[in-house]
């Protein structure tokens, strides 16, 4: 059974905010710093976020 990607979503700012999928398959907020990087991958489902092109404030 092939395993799926995580999720990749594009953002604007360099500091996110993941809860998972929602719901009771969530998990806790967490807010994750890109810091110099432009990703960032949350240590709970692995979901991945991309900074847009052209975004870079702080």
């Amino acid at each position: 059974m092939p395993v799926e990607a995580p999720e990749v979503v594009e953002v604007e700012t360099h500091r996110v905010s993941c809860e998972g999928i929602g719901g009771t398959l969530g998990h806790p907020k967490v807010f994750l710093e890109m810091g110099d990087e432009h990703f960032v991958e949350c240590p709970y489902c692995d979901r991945r976020f991309v900074l847009k092109d052209g975004a870079g404030s702080h």
